[in-house]
C-alpha cells in the first residue's frame, strides 16, 4: 500500500508539472527540485526535536509502570474489558498489554505504542480458536486503536512547536473531542456487529459516567467565545501535561521507584523509536513537497472545494483534506501532509489547526490492520476495517464540526 501511494505521488506530480511546462510554466521544474531539499532538510529539523520528545514520555511512561500505575488502571478498566471482551480470562497478561498500549496512545506515543499492541495482540492470538480469522476481542482492540484513543497528542504538540506556534497546546480540547467520538463511533460499530450487551450496568456506569463527562465539558464550553474557547485550550492543555508528569513522578517516588534510572532505561527506548521514524519522514514529506510544487495538491483541492462550494456548503475547511484523506493509508505521509500545511497556510492557520485536530483523532487504519493482524497470521478480518473506517469518518467529521466552533469568531 505504502509503495504505491509514495510512488503515485511523484507520478502524479510528474503529470502536473508537465502539464503546467506545456502551457509555459517552465519553472515548475525547478520549483520541484527546491521543494526535495527543503523538505529534505525539515526532516531532520523536526526529527531533532522528536528524538527529545519520544524519548522524555518513554522515559516518564516506564517510570509510570513501574510505580504501577498501569497495573491499576489494569484493574480499574478490569469490569469494563470483561463485559467487552467476554472472551478473555480475568488477569489474562493481554489485559495488562491492552491497558499500556492504551496509555501510550492515550499520551500521543503512536510508534511507541505499536510494539507493546504488538505483543497484546500476540497474547489475544494464544485465545483464538481460529488462527487466520481475527477474534472478536482481536477486532475490539484493533478498532478502538484505529480510532485514535488520544487523551493527551504530545507529538502533535512538539510538531507545532517546531514550526513555531507561540501555544502548541491550542488544540488540545478540539483533539479531546474531535478523538471521543471517533472512539465512541468505533466502539458502537463494533457492539452493534458483535451484540456486545453495552446496556449491562456494568458498562453503562463506565461508558455512561464517561458521557457525562463529556457533556458537562461541552455545557460549560458552549458558553465561550471563539477566543475565550482556544485560551481555555491552551490552559487546560498545559495543566494537563504538566500535571502528568508530575503524577508520574510522585507515584514513581511513593512506591520508592529509582525515577531517575527507570527514566533513563524508557529513554533509551524512545531514542531507538525516534531514530527509526527518520527514513520515513524523509520519504513523505519529500513526496508531499514535491506534490505541492508541481501543483497536483493544489488542483486536487480546487476540485474538492468546487464540489463542497457545489452543494452549498463552506469550504473553509477543504485546505486540511489531505491530512485526512491520507491518514488512513500512512501516518508518515498524514504527518508530512500536516507539518506541509502548517508551513503553507501558517501554523495557527484555520486550516493548519483543522489538520492538527484531525490528525489527532484519527489513525493509520490500513497500516494498523496490516501490522497488527500480519503479525499473528490472521488473513480474514471479518468487519475490523468497517468498523474502523466509521470511527475515522466521525473523527473527521467531528474535527471539522470543533474547530469551526473553537476557531471562526463569533
Amino acid at each position: 500500500m505504502l509503495n504505491r501511494l509514495w510512488l503515485g505521488f511523484f507520478l502524479v506530480s510528474a503529470v502536473a508539472a508537465l502539464a503546467r511546462a506545456v502551457l509555459g510554466d517552465t519553472a515548475v521544474f525547478a520549483a520541484m527540485t527546491d521543494s526535495l531539499f527543503a523538505m529534505a532538510k525539515l526532516s531532520v529539523e523536526v526529527m531533532v526535536l522528536l528524538f527529545g520528545t519520544l524519548t522524555l514520555w518513554l522515559g516518564l511512561l516506564r517510570i509510570a509502570e513501574r510505580a504501577g500505575l498501569v497495573e491499576l488502571l489494569a484493574r480499574a478498566l478490569g469490569p469494563l474489558f470483561k463485559r467487552l471482551m467476554p472472551e478473555v480470562p480475568q488477569g489474562h497478561p493481554a489485559i495488562g498489554l491492552i491497558t499500556l498500549n492504551f496509555a501510550a496512545n492515550m499520551l500521543g506515543l503512536d510508534n511507541a505504542a505499536t510494539p507493546i499492541g504488538l505483543r497484546a495482540m500476540r497474547e489475544l492470538q494464544t485465545l483464538n480458536p481460529s488462527q487466520d480469522t481475527a477474534s472478536n476481542a482481536q477486532i475490539l482492540f484493533l478498532v478502538l486503536n484505529a480510532s485514535s484513543l488520544t487523551l493527551l497528542p504530545v507529538s502533535i504538540f512538539m510538531y507545532r512547536a517546531q514550526q513555531g506556534a507561540p501555544d502548541p497546546t491550542l488544540v488540545f480540547l478540539p483533539i479531546l473531542l474531535a478523538t471521543s467520538a471517533s472512539t465512541l463511533a468505533g466502539l458502537l460499530s463494533v457492539a452493534w456487529m458483535q451484540r456486545l450487551k453495552l446496556w449491562d450496568p456494568v458498562a453503562l456506569a463506565y461508558l455512561g459516567g464517561g458521557a457525562l463527562l463529556l457533556g458537562a465539558l461541552l455545557a460549560g464550553l458552549a458558553t465561550l467565545s471563539a477566543a475565550a474557547l482556544a485560551s481555555v485550550s491552551a490552559l487546560v492543555g498545559n495543566g494537563v501535561l504538566l500535571g502528568v508528569i508530575l503524577a508520574f513522578l510522585v507515584a514513581g517516588a511513593i512506591k520508592k521507584v529509582p525515577v531517575y534510572e527507570a527514566f533513563i532505561d524508557g529513554a533509551k527506548d524512545g531514542f531507538g523509536v525516534a531514530r527509526d521514524l527518520l527514513p520515513y519522514l524523509v520519504a513523505m514529506l519529500c513526496a508531499v513537497g514535491v506534490l505541492r510544487a508541481s501543483g497536483a495538491l493544489g488542483y486536487a483541492l480546487e476540485g474538492i472545494r468546487w464540489v463542497v462550494h457545489g452543494l452549498g456548503m463552506n469550504t473553509d475547511f477543504v485546505a486540511a483534506l489531505p491530512t485526512a484523506l491520507v491518514k488512513p493509508f500512512s501516518g508518515s505521509a498524514a504527518r508530512a501532509m500536516l507539518i506541509e500545511t502548517m508551513q503553507h497556510d501558517g501554523v495557527d492557520s484555520y486550516p493548519a489547526l483543522l489538520a492538527a485536530t484531525m490528525q489527532g483523532s484519527t489513525e493509520t487504519t490500513f497500516y494498523v490492520v496490516a501490522v497488527y493482524f500480519g503479525a499473528v497470521g490472521i488473513r480474514r478480518v471479518r468487519h475490523t476495517v468497517g468498523c474502523a473506517l466509521v470511527a475515522d469518518l466521525a473523527g473527521v467529521v467531528a474535527s471539522i464540526a470543533v474547530c469551526t466552533w473553537f476557531f471562526t469568531p463569533r
